[in-house]
């Protein structure tokens, strides 16, 4: 419950809405419970009597009770619904927020289907708990409290039916809410792994089609699909329980109340006009109860939606700027002091262990490895996405966590192993790197990255839109784009991470050219091309997370086994392909 509470707090402005939405109901209830009372007027005494004044005067004032009751329901209405999605949108913003916050270590404990499915769906029911909620919570209660005063007060003999089967009405709630309640979170989880299905088959629905394995996905999805179905199915076979049984009680109550009120009428201590005002009065009790009893299966699917949503909220970032942070970093020197790193703290073994490297400000360092030597591992500790589990990583003579980490990742560029753009034009992806950019610097920046010949030949040239995650570009493209976007942050620490594996030797190297004229820049380059990288100053080799060597081509080739191993493989027939040509 104290989820819901905390989740509430964000109704802010919106909070004034949620009160004046229920002072509405409050006056919409007392209104209808005033129409029961007049009515038992018009029958006992105006029909009794013959009294049409009186008949015309109370029918008057029933339609003005009636009239002024739709006014206050449908202002209701309004500001619930004012509440509701003022509410869903700031816990929405709110959750969005925490998650750009999230280091990459908070973003492996959720998939991220599931943290679509926490803003979307949960918000949803949450959003509906309220819309739908409120009127009954308010409504029930109140209507609950009156109604079996007033019908105490027209004949408490009769009121005595309401003390037997509330009771029995409890005892069949508190059924539904403890066999249903766990199912909710059940439910949503459910919810997660099908988002998760139809996330990762419209993402890879290009390489679906070329292996032609669209059936096979589609059994996985039906198999998703009915886990959810059937889990539904499940869920709401209990919930929907309260109905019939409310309605057996409820009119087992108004039999017995028909049978002994009709007694009482033949031996004359009951009028007609009281016993159907009373029985109206047994209609509003027994929906008032239908009514709470709605709204604890709302609140029991609520709770469930609020506990997942406050899991995100309340995920610390694993890693965050200090207290009096630096925000300068005076240049582009990069030192690791006996680093070791491992991506769950309850893992055997380390990721990456005993690394100590200095590299110079200004210095351009290739480093090698076979697959899974955690060469990315390693260049993500420079800008803090991770943190080093023993030792430290130094920038500019300082540790990296004693950076404001926003500054320290202005001053690292890092082209990430999988090229990412966004939905928007050439120009807009770009103004990433520097939103304050312009065209001459921006076509400064794709002249470096070997971008502005593409680009030149597009229809609308830096205004042409790339489509959603740049579907409108090759691969290749892709990467000259990340690389331009990275390069207009003018970075002091320049990191490829294996960035141009999918252009041409020859554009790759003009990029490389390119950027051995940009001064003070510490370029670390990632690659699996023995080519990419032997025209560097340094060369780090890896192997299973340890260095296993540095030094220079002409040294490694000379006395190193893996390197050696590496360039034989790769430059293996080079000379009558006119590859090792090795200026």
């Amino acid at each position: 419950m104290k989820d819901l509470k905390r989740l509430l707090g964000y109704l802010g402005p919106y909070r004034k809405d949620l009160i004046s939405g229920a002072v509405l109901v409050i006056i919409e209830t007392c209104f209808e419970l005033i129409i029961p009372i007049l009515m038992a007027d018009i029958i006992d005494i105006g029909v009794a009597r013959h009294d049409t004044r009186l008949i015309l005067v109370r029918g008057a004032e029933m339609a003005v009770c009636a009239l002024l009751s739709l006014v206050t329901g449908l202002l209701y209405a309004r500001f619930a619904a004012r509440a509701s999605y003022g509410l869903g949108a700031r816990i929405r913003e709110a959750e969005f927020e925490k998650v750009q916050s999230y280091a990459f270590s908070n973003l492996d404990r959720f998939d991220t289907s599931s943290l679509v499915t926490r803003m979307t769906t949960d918000i949803t029911v949450l959003q509906n708990a309220i819309n739908g909620g409120l009127r009954p919570m308010v409504r029930g209660p109140v209507m609950l409290i009156l109604g079996i005063g007033l019908s105490i007060w027209m004949n408490a003999r009769l009121a005595l039916v309401f003390f037997i089967s509330a009771p029995i009405l409890a005892l069949i709630l508190v059924f539904i809410v403890r066999r249903v309640a766990p199912m909710y979170g059940r439910l949503q989880s459910a919810v997660d792994r099908l988002n998760g299905m139809v996330q990762e088959g419209l993402t890879a629905i290009r390489a679906v089609k070329a292996f032609v394995r669209g059936e096979y996905e589609e059994e996985k999805f039906a198999e998703v699909n009915e886990n959810l179905m059937n889990t539904s199915q499940k869920t709401f076979h209990y919930a929907v329980l309260n109905l019939p049984a409310f309605q057996i009680v409820m009119y087992t109550s108004v039999v017995l109340i028909m049978w002994f009120g009709g007694n009482m009428i033949i031996g004359g201590s009951l009028q007609v006009g009281d016993l159907t005002g009373f029985l109206s009065y047994v209609l509003q009790v027994m929906n008032s109860l239908m009514m709470i009893s709605n709204v604890f299966l709302l609140l029991t699917r609520s709770l469930a939606s609020a506990r997942r949503i406050s899991e995100v909220l309340d995920e610390e970032p694993g890693i965050a700027s200090p207290p009096h942070a630096i925000r300068k970093i005076p240049n582009g020197s990069v030192t690791f002091r006996n680093v070791s790193f491992k991506y769950n703290a309850d893992a055997d073994e380390y990721a990456l262990s005993g690394i100590d490297l200095s590299i110079p400000s200004g210095l351009t360092v290739g480093i090698l490895g076979g697959t899974g030597s955690a060469k990315t591992t390693l260049v993500q500790l420079i800008p803090r996405l991770y943190d080093a589990t023993v030792g430290s990583v130094e920038v500019g003579g300082h540790d990296v966590r004693e950076y404001d980490l926003a500054a320290l990742r202005d001053a690292v560029g890092i082209v990430l192993q999988k090229n990412v753009l966004f939905s928007g034009t050439v120009r807009e992806n770009l103004l990433w790197g520097n939103k304050q950019a312009d065209d001459k610097e921006i076509w400064r920046a794709c002249r470096a990255a070997c971008a502005d010949e593409f680009i030149a030949r597009m229809p609308k040239g830096l205004d042409t839109d790339l489509g959603q995650g740049g579907v409108n570009v090759s691969g290749g493209q892709k990467q000259r784009l990340c690389i331009a976007r990275t390069l207009l942050k003018r970075p002091k620490v320049l990191i490829f991470d294996d960035s141009t594996s999918a252009v041409d030797t020859a554009t790759e190297a003009q990029i490389r050219s390119a950027l051995a004229g940009i001064p003070d820049m510490t370029k670390i380059i990632i690659a699996q091309r023995i080519t990419s990288v032997m025209h560097t100053d340094m060369i780090v080799i890896l192997e299973d997370g340890k260095i296993n060597a540095v030094s220079t081509h002409e040294q490694l080739l000379a006395d190193n086994a893996i390197y050696q191993e590496i360039y034989h493989s790769q430059m293996k027939g080079a000379d009558q392909n006119g590859a090792s040509d090795e200026r």
